[in-house]
């Protein structure tokens, strides 16, 4: 039997969000690269399973609904659950990781490595596993420590040898589908060379989402004391909170909320300057893609910030922070109401000024000479 270096099929587990299975690239990307001969599947829930296609250490994935999980619909039946145990168990694979936040048991997707007769299996775990992991690494968070989440899965792949030489999220995105983007905003009266912003006014947990009363003061006052150009995004279901914004905004912006795939989307950020976001994905997906961001982040939990891109973190401290809730259950709402616009606005005018922000506009001024100058040509 193999030992962790020599095993060449490892079944990787993160039944959780977009934004966690991103958090998990640069541990993914370690595995991937630690034996040239090694074929990584991804276990993920369907949320996860939009973003898998576009990270390019995995070679396969399958989509479960585990039970134990909270966005996993119930179910009558371990048909579906047993089906899998006998997919994993076809494959022969090698070892397992179970990639978990410190807040959930990794004891269940365990059972389900073990049952699938995986010889090696690897978590985090607080109590004593006994024989369903074979790698136990002890659970220290949050007694002890808290660290990022991409730090936490990086430092669990370390305990079995594997090594990160680059620690940054990963995301694949095609060269045809930016230089679309940059054609659809263009024609869209873009001006790509000169200030322009992202914002991103959703999130899935209402106690992660800043008052749009809020971002729309900023976003007016970005325009006119800043001369910012605006680019709202969001989910299809969120194109109404979007017009909503920008109506009270009262100032000229474009949207594409609900207008674009993740790819699409990873596109647009891949070229902006800037992203102004609540802590969700989207943040995600920028510092996948190394675009500056303010993030405005909800005090619900300590370890999902920007990741490895120039940042700024704007919340206000309350006595009930990390309280992992999606509803704020003191109903004030305060780690986020209390942010006023003129941080945001303040925020957004320092990074904007980032030598990575300002090598992205001169990028596109290029970009935009070079076509002048082709457009002269006979």
């Amino acid at each position: 039997m193999p030992g962790w270096s020599e095993a060449t099929s490892v079944l990787c587990v993160r039944l959780d969000a977009l934004g966690d299975v991103l958090m998990t690239t640069p541990a993914l990307a370690a595995l991937k690269r630690a034996n040239r001969g090694r074929r990584l599947t991804l276990l993920t829930s369907p949320a996860g399973a939009a973003v898998a296609p576009l990270l390019p250490m995995v070679d396969e994935m399958i989509v479960y609904e585990a039970p134990w999980m909270k966005a996993s619909p119930p179910s009558n039946t371990s048909a579906a659950d047993q089906a899998l145990i006998d997919q994993l168990r076809r494959r022969r694979l090698e070892a397992a990781v179970i990639f978990t936040v410190y807040s959930q048991n990794p004891l269940p997707a365990a059972l389900l490595c073990y049952l699938a007769d995986i010889p090696w299996r690897l978590a985090h775990c607080r109590e004593n596993p006994y024989h369903l992991l074979t790698h136990w690494v002890s659970e220290r968070e949050p007694q002890e420590l808290v660290r990022h989440e991409a730090q936490r899965q990086l430092d669990l792949v370390a305990t079995v040898g594997v090594q990160a030489d680059d620690p940054r999220l990963v995301i694949d995105v095609r060269k045809q589908v930016v230089l679309r983007m940059r054609e659809r905003l263009t024609s869209a009266g873009l001006r790509l060379h000169e200030p322009w912003i992202v914002l991103h006014a959703g999130a899935s947990a209402a106690s992660r989402r800043y008052p749009p009363e809020g971002l729309a003061a900023a976003a007016r006052r970005l325009h006119l004391d800043r001369g910012c150009q605006l680019v709202f995004t969001g989910s299809q279901s969120e194109r109404g909170l979007v017009q909503s914004i920008r109506d009270a905004a009262g100032v000229p912006s474009h949207s594409l909320a609900g207008q674009t795939d993740l790819e699409e989307f990873a596109a647009l950020l891949s070229l902006a300057p800037l992203l102004v976001s609540n802590n969700t994905a989207a943040v995600h997906v920028a510092a996948a893609v190394g675009a500056p961001v303010v993030d405005l982040y909800a005090l619900t939990n300590p370890q999902h910030g920007p990741w490895q891109v120039p940042h700024e973190t704007l919340f206000h401290d309350v006595p009930c922070r990390n309280c992992y809730k999606s509803v704020c259950p003191q109903e004030h709402h305060d780690c986020l109401r209390l942010v006023s616009p003129d941080a945001v606005i303040a925020a957004a005018a320092r990074l904007l000024g980032h030598p990575i922000a300002r090598a992205r506009l001169a990028s596109h001024f290029m970009d935009q000479n070079d076509l002048r100058r082709a457009s002269c040509i006979p």
